[in-house]
């Protein structure tokens, strides 16, 4: 087993308060550990190094139920490996949050009666910092109510000093490799937050639009298309069909009349195209459709900007100046009174993009903008997954990986944005283009300009897990701390950031990787597994239920619904049942520190142990193999239904029971159990530490005098396994557990003593009579005993006194009421399954309910039975 803590003791607290009051014990204790550096990592130890980077919070972000639960398994996973001996680094910080940031300054300033455009870039960006420093980072001190274990020392900010220059350096390094470029593609567009957001930054739901179905040209030259846009007719420059499609054969290369214009566009022939869809024909909006644009690209279309940035209608006298919603409606009453509206369809259900930020439907847009030429990035990203370097946990989420790093489009990294990393080129007044690195100087004179664009917040964030130690110099942390060990995040930033990370990790680190296991977990929903949201009544806020409950109640919920990339549910009433848990646990090692139990000196030899000693102590073992194996595995839901179950269960439940009569009697066999006993309650904290430290720390310190868990030793399985003695323990438990349910059937109390006889000779149970008597509160037979209900079980037999305890004809009547209708019930049953029509009929989930209920029936019936033969004769 673990010897005791190996620093030296500080004064322990000698008796513990009647309840465990969080609040009293949190944050005094988090304030202790910071100021004694233990989560302070050291690059110079000679301790192997375990890193983890947490994924960086937005500095306008608060505590969400989302950043608890990833936050908890992060923590849990440093902890351990610090107790292991680990040097272990977890690393904190924020994103600047370009788009976020930006529009809360501009609601600020929109209060002011101002714009950004009043005060001008400079002074904008100045507000900027002003605000990050009033209002942003709350985060960070709601992850210290929490427990996070992070090392404060390093934290890092994507637009500090440090992190910029990283930025510069591998923008230039990407330029210079022709993997950054500039070019005029179709973006999507913000008419709001006026920047373009990348295809992941574009959440799509089902809106009630319109199909309007037009007739272009005039006559056998003419042709249907339908559109869900009617107003981006105005910038067609084609119509096209497929190839193959006899029905527009004779049209293909001809020029056809654009309705409401006096231009004619011509039919193409694309095989994008598909015939079986509509009328197989498509209008062609080069700029204003990504598919469009490609089709255009072919054909050499031109591409016609019909809207400005804003979203309003740029072209066509009499929709000149509409919004396009406006300009929507418009042009399809023209089309109306033109007789080109062939049908239309309202409401319309139909996918449609919204910017993830503000919500406003997006709008793809013909724009000049830098792009990140993803190709061979995003295949050693795939390779390094591929050939093992780097493992996703759980395996089955790899195929989400590759489907988006084998399919990745070039990224447009551009954002028409103050805040943020501004794009490191200049502009000359002969054309000139000259890329800037961090260490040089920009081009002066008449003329040059710098570009006005920053860059997407996920470019900075693509480089957190080297730009934070300390890249692009060669620094301490960096040698020592990379690559990190694991990232835990959820699914749904897959693309967002963990493929980012691979490809600059990969690109900037020479081929090393930025991490060696991606543990992907799910979303955290209400108790009826809906997704939360700000929006919706299901929201919580965890820091009312740390309050309410405790931090190490809401950690202990969250990692016990922890399944691999499975979406996490979480209700109140699951933080309360958490909260007992830290009750239990500090009320039992109340009681056991009142009863003797102790970590001083050597454990006994298992010789001078009771049965029930060597049977806890084998379980706890196999507890620290089984806990060791889940961690390992990111099981963190099984790790903590394995924690619950054996202390309070095991520990709690059974062995401090089934010990109160050695503590009571006192002598050497209660000192051995008192040495036992505290070697399992501290290996026990020892395993729950890292999930609920707080309640732990408190204990452990007070039960062993060591300085704190938060530098303990992590347990080791020691090999002790008694299989003997866990097969004696089993049978008392058997003894206990059946008389308990009789009891609870003839409806008997708790508490309420009745007579009876035990006859265990020739069993392992008689060492263990006085215990059983004690926790079945089973008296001794005494004068006049008379067995009125004789129970066999686990080969002995106890027979009790139950005259004058109940009504012994009245329980008679309601079993026998019970077993009729547990009879009915498997005759139905039988008749269902035995009818060869129904089984034909039936689907199989409906065949194996009626297979369940009959043998539930069976069960019933069995039970209901022995109950009747354990009743006194009338």
């Amino acid at each position: 087993m673990t010897e005791n803590a190996q620093q030296q003791p500080t004064a322990p607290i000698t008796e513990l308060p009647t309840q465990y009051t969080p609040a009293e014990v949190e944050g005094t204790l988090y304030e202790r550990w910071v100021e004694k550096g233990y989560f302070t990592a050291d690059a110079k130890s000679d301790k192997p190094p375990y890193t983890i980077v947490i994924p960086p919070p937005n500095v306008t972000g608060s505590l969400h139920l989302g950043h608890a639960f990833q936050h908890t398994l992060m923590d849990a996973l440093t902890r351990r490996k610090r107790m292991q001996g680990y040097e272990a680094l977890w690393l904190p910080g924020m994103d600047h949050a370009g788009i976020a940031t930006q529009n809360k300054v501009e609601q600020q300033l929109a209060e002011e009666g101002k714009s950004r455009h009043d005060l001008g870039r400079e002074e904008f960006v100045e507000r900027v910092w002003q605000w990050k420093e009033e209002y942003g980072g709350r985060i960070l001190g709601q992850m210290r109510r929490l427990g996070d274990g992070v090392d404060w020392s390093r934290e890092r900010f994507t637009m500090d000093e440090g992190l910029s220059k990283a930025v510069l350096t591998i923008f230039k390094r990407l330029y210079e490799d022709e993997l950054i470029y500039r070019a005029e593609r179709i973006i999507n567009w913000c008419p709001r937050c006026l920047t373009a957001i990348s295809d992941i930054e574009v959440e799509y739901q089902e809106d009630a639009g319109e199909l309007v179905s037009i007739r272009y040209g005039e006559g056998d030259d003419s042709l249907v298309v339908a559109t869900t846009r009617a107003e981006t007719m105005l910038g067609d420059t084609a119509v096209a069909v497929h190839p193959d499609d006899e029905r527009y054969q004779h049209l293909i290369g001809k020029q056809i009349k654009l309705p409401l214009t006096d231009r004619t566009i011509p039919v193409v022939a694309d095989t994008h195209v598909d015939p079986a869809f509509g009328t197989g024909a498509v209008k062609v909006t080069p700029a204003h459709d990504p598919n469009d644009f490609e089709i255009g690209r072919r054909h050499d279309l031109p591409s016609l900007t019909i809207m400005d940035e804003h979203g309003v209608i740029t072209v066509h006298g009499p929709f000149l100046g509409l919004d396009r919603f406006e300009a929507r409606s418009t042009v399809v009453g023209a089309l109306k009174e033109q007789g080109r509206i062939v049908a239309e369809k309202r409401p319309y259900m139909h996918s449609v993009g919204h910017c993830s930020r503000c919500k406003t439907t997006v709008e793809p847009r013909l724009s000049m903008q830098w792009w990140v030429k993803v190709g061979p990035l995003a295949k050693a990203a795939g390779d390094a997954v591929r050939d093992g370097r780097v493992k996703i946990h759980p395996e089955d989420m790899s195929k989400r990986y590759f489907d988006w790093v084998d399919n990745m489009h070039d990224w447009c990294i551009s954002r028409q944005l103050w805040w943020g990393h501004r794009i490191p080129i200049w502009y000359g007044p002969d054309g000139e283009v000259v890329c800037v690195g961090p260490d040089e100087e920009p081009p002066t004179g008449e003329g040059w300009t710098q570009d006005s664009d920053v860059l997407d917040t996920w470019f900075s964030s693509g480089l957190w897990p080297f730009s934070t130690l300390g890249w692009p110099e060669q620094t301490e942390d960096l040698r020592k701390f990379y690559p990190t060990d694991v990232l835990l995040t959820g699914h749904d930033i897959i693309f967002f950031w963990v493929a980012r990370m691979m490809m600059f990790g990969l690109y900037a680190m020479d081929g090393q990787v930025p991490f060696h296991t991606i543990a992907l977990t799910g979303l955290v929903r209400d108790e009826f597994g809906k997704k939360m949201s700000k929006s919706n009544p299901n929201a919580v806020d965890p820091l009312v239920w740390m309050d309410a409950y405790g931090s190490d109640a809401v950690r202990f919920t969250l990692a016990n619904g922890a399944n691999p990339g499975a979406d996490v549910p979480i209700g109140e009433d699951w933080v309360k049942a958490s909260r007992n848990f830290t009750n239990k646990i500090w009320n039992a090692t109340r009681f056991a520190l009142m009863n003797g139990a102790t970590v001083e000196g050597p454990l006994p030899d298992a010789s001078q142990m009771s049965a029930t000693d060597r049977w806890i102590l084998s379980r706890l073992n196999t507890t620290v193999a089984q806990v060791d194996a889940y961690y390992d595995d990111y099981q963190f839901a099984k790790l903590a239904d394995a924690l619950y179950h054996f202390a309070w269960d095991e520990v709690f439940d059974w062995y401090v029971e089934l010990s109160k009569t050695t503590f009571f009697a006192g002598g050497e066999q209660a000192r051995v159990s008192g040495r036992v006993l505290g070697e399992v309650l501290d290996v026990t904290l020892r395993l729950l530490h890292p999930v609920i430290p707080f309640v732990t720390d408190a204990l452990w310190t007070t039960l062993t005098g060591g300085e704190s868990l938060v530098i303990g030793e992590w347990p080791a399985d020691s090999g002790f396994r008694d299989k003997d003695a866990e097969l004696e323990i089993e049978l008392v438990q058997r003894v206990v557990t059946e008389v308990r349910r009789f009891r609870k059937d003839q409806g008997l109390k708790d508490g309420q003593k009745v007579p009876a006889r035990l006859e265990l000779d020739g069993t392992a149970l008689a060492p263990h009579e006085a215990a059983i008597r004690q926790l079945l509160r089973l008296q001794p037979e005494g004068e006049g005993f008379a067995a009125t209900a004789t129970l066999p079980v686990a080969g002995a037999t106890v027979a009790l006194d139950l005259s004058g305890t109940i009504d012994v004809a009245a329980e008679r009547k309601r079993l026998a009421k019970d077993l009729a209708a547990a009879e009915k019930e498997k005759a139905q049953a039988n008749a269902k399954l035995g009818n060869e029509a129904f089984l034909a009929k039936a689907p199989d989930n409906v065949v194996d309910k009626i297979r369940g209920r009959l043998a539930k029936a069976d069960e019933d019936i069995a039970r209901i039975k022995a109950q009747l033969d354990g009743l006194p004769q009338q």
